[in-house]
């Protein structure tokens, strides 16, 4: 996050290792934003009203909130996010007419779109120690009658336990 040519915020996606879905690089670079104002004895209002956001992907539509709610007024980023995005490629929230959420802001997607890319490419090809186990499913179970079948996995994540409960 920029403001009058300085970094005043800087952040990287967090959720896995705090285990939190907040810490998404936006709101960990607007916890520091937040903190440079303290220390300097600045209005977060009025350095956020001057703050220009650069981030790698897309803000999500929950991070997109919380940017328009703080009045952020322009974000730059490099490629969209189909999944999640809250800047026009799922939700628009950056500028749709949203009463009483802040204020709307501007972007610019697509700066250095193929960079963004690579560098989300060579993030999910690494492997997350912090992510949780897939469990196994069997591909079928076929009961003997034909019955419908309700396969139920659950139990604390080192006993995991298995019921088949047959519908009838």
């Amino acid at each position: 996050m920029v403001y009058n040519n300085e970094i005043i915020g800087k952040g990287r996606n967090e959720v896995n290792e705090t285990k939190n879905a907040t810490r998404h690089a936006e709101m960990v670079a607007l916890d520091q934003v937040l903190a440079w104002c303290h220390f300097r004895e600045k209005d977060w209002k009025e350095v956020c009203e001057q703050t220009v956001l650069y981030v790698t992907v897309e803000p999500c539509i929950m991070c997109a909130a919380a940017l328009r709610l703080l009045c952020i007024p322009f974000v730059v980023y490099g490629c969209k996010n189909e999944r999640f995005g809250g800047c026009g490629s799922v939700l628009d929230v950056s500028s749709d007419n949203l009463p009483q959420t802040g204020t709307s802001f501007k972007c610019i997607a697509g700066y250095r779109a193929e960079e963004a890319v690579e560098m989300l490419k060579t993030f999910y090809k690494q492997e997350n120690p912090n992510a949780p186990k897939p469990k196994v499913r069997k591909d079928s179970i076929n009961p003997q009658d034909g019955a419908p079948v309700i396969q139920i996995i659950g139990g604390p994540p080192n006993e995991e336990t298995e019921t088949i409960a047959h519908l009838s």
